[in-house]
């Protein structure tokens, strides 16, 4: 007889929680860069200064806009909300697109594709309907693609501990 299952419980987190620093595409290098939120007090976090650095090639660009796009999953490769550039952690599946703004994040995502027992956080116990996990695609969240989620997250996780 296996053990008890893993579980998992959704920590109500959302993707806004995970934009403070996402790994992307450096535009110059092509290696890995880091879009960064840079301290304001005055202003909201979605919307506080970001800066692109690439310890690469030096590359440095600084971000002060007022719009923010992100990325919903039609079609082509995933970007980063600031300042287009396509995201590092990514990957094409035969189901689908798997991505993630940095390591926080992708091990949220390997948490819960490894889980036996997933536990939903309750709408009306934060006043979120949606949370990052509730959002996942239905692929992911599906345990006949368990292996194939874990095998891919590992992979982008080894892309960026070999490259950074």
């Amino acid at each position: 007889m296996s053990g008890s299952p893993v579980r998992f419980r959704d920590p109500r987190s959302t993707e806004y929680d995970f934009l403070d620093s996402l790994l992307v595409h450096c535009p110059r290098c092509d290696r890995i860069a880091r879009v960064q939120r840079q301290p304001d007090p005055g202003e909201r976090p979605l919307f506080a200064p970001r800066r692109l650095i690439c310890r690469s090639c030096g590359l440095s660009r600084t971000w002060t806009g007022r719009g923010v796009g992100l990325w919903a999953g039609s079609g082509g490769p995933a970007m980063d909300p600031y300042f287009g550039v396509r995201l590092w952690l990514q990957r094409e599946t035969r189901h689908g697109r798997l991505w993630a703004y940095d390591l926080r994040h992708l091990d949220l995502i390997r948490r819960y594709a490894a889980a036996g027992l997933r536990e939903r956080a309750p709408w009306y116990d934060t006043g979120q309907k949606t949370t990052l996990v509730a959002r996942l695609p239905v692929w992911i969240k599906s345990a006949k693609n368990r292996d194939e989620v874990l095998r891919t997250v590992d992979r982008l996780r080894k892309s960026v501990l070999t490259r950074g």
